[in-house]
């Protein structure tokens, strides 16, 4: 058991990434809608995003450089590598800091689910505490700046995550072989294939490939190390996307539609199945906020670290000042209720356009023998590597399309 929470890497940390609020609000919504229907979306999804978040852990481990720094050394041409960083910057730093709100009120809202909502007066404005509380934890975790606090930390919330979403699954007694042929049989019901790119795109996440090249390269020094890296992936993400379908599979039990997030899902489930479900279901939601509230200013930093040659060294003040400056604007914005439009629209279509672009750069750069040496991709991994950037390019068209109101 020692040996493999020794060997526990930066996988779990990516998982906590991609499974958030927004996360948790559309796998309920896809299965109070759908049922089990679109298990298959999420069956994709793990397999895209193992693929590509392998291929981040593998360019950390080899190069010992994350993917920023890379990409600032091998784009020749100052125009492009001047465009793709200010894209990089712009959807992963601006995009962060308007998603962190929603992180933040994401995990407030399981709080509130088991002790209500306790408020203070401020200039005749009500404050909700709950996100204070969140964001306060978050510092604590992120200005210690030991990798190893923060690793531990987020597998701890995964582990408890994770089995809270298992549970709440389990007390709803699903059918098993409709859950199995729900996973592997694709259907696409009326008016699902909206749900479905969006099941893929909260789970195929930019900023993850950033941020598991740059820890991966933290946690492991040696190119011998690469099989602990891989194994650390798969389990992780497979783990990630066992969450998702919980969620789903939890949603699925629930006869009625006036249902819009986890939060009302937990509420949802309390008459038919008991106050363990509505409290298992609360704790995976509230750990699912706070994960992504210490993941999404980390990723952050990170990129703008390396964009920027600053280095990544986690108590810099540069460094810190980044990841500060997101989960102020996350906690101000959630405890006050503000949300601005314009700028998650802005950062939606700066994801949408950057996670294309970043999947072809990271094939690109992964079939490179300077950098890689034996280590670069091999046919099977580039075949993989180009349906999956097939599916970005629809998924970040999707993105574009729908913040216009063309779709």
């Amino acid at each position: 058991m020692k040996k493999i929470f020794k060997n526990i890497g930066p996988g779990p940390l990516v998982a906590a990434a991609f499974i958030g609020p927004g996360t948790v609000t559309l796998c309920t919504i896809a299965g109070i809608n759908y049922g089990y229907a679109l298990l298959w979306a999420m069956t994709l999804s793990i397999l895209a995003t193992i693929t590509l978040q392998e291929m981040s852990s593998r360019l950390g481990v080899v190069t010992q450089r994350g993917l920023s720094e890379t990409i600032r050394a091998e784009i020749k041409s100052p125009v492009i590598r001047n465009t793709v960083i200010i894209l990089i910057l712009s959807a992963i730093v601006i995009g962060n800091a308007a998603y962190e709100a929603g992180n933040i009120s994401g995990g407030a809202l399981g709080v509130k689910t088991l002790f209500g909502t306790p408020e203070f007066q401020i200039f005749s404005r009500s404050i909700d505490i709950w996100p204070i509380v969140i964001g306060l934890i978050a510092f604590v975790v992120l200005y210690i700046g030991n990798y190893k606090i923060i690793e531990r930390a987020l597998v701890f919330m995964v582990i408890l995550m994770s089995l809270a979403f298992l549970i709440t699954a389990v007390i709803t007694k699903p059918n098993i072989f409709e859950v199995l042929q729900g996973m592997f049989i694709p259907q696409l019901p009326e008016k699902s294939i909206l749900t479905v790119i969006g099941l893929i795109g909260t789970t195929v996440v930019p900023y993850n490939i950033f941020l598991h090249a740059s820890l991966a390269k933290t946690k492991w020094k040696s190119e011998t190390d690469l099989s602990f890296a891989r194994k650390d992936t798969v389990i992780a993400v497979v783990l990630g996307g066992i969450v998702s379908m919980c969620i789903i599979i939890s949603a699925s039990a629930v006869s009625f539609q006036d249902i819009n997030n986890a939060s009302d899902l937990a509420l949802g489930i309390q008459p038919l199945f008991g106050d363990f479900a509505k409290y298992f279901l609360a704790i995976g939601l509230f750990c699912a906020g706070i994960t992504s509230a210490i993941t999404a200013p980390l990723a952050a930093a990170y990129v703008a670290a390396g964009c920027l040659n600053w280095g990544s060294n986690l108590r810099s003040k540069r460094f810190r000042g980044v990841w500060i400056f997101i989960l102020f604007l996350g906690v101000f914005f959630s405890t006050i209720g503000f949300k601005s439009i314009e700028i998650i629209k802005f950062a939606q279509v700066a994801n949408g356009l950057l996670l294309p672009v970043i999947a072809g750069i990271l094939i690109w750069i992964m079939n490179k023998s300077m950098i890689l040496g034996k280590y670069r991709n091999s046919l099977f991994q580039n075949v993989l590597g180009y349906i999956i950037l097939s599916i970005t390019i629809f998924l970040g068209l999707k993105t574009i399309l729908s913040v216009f109101n063309v779709i």
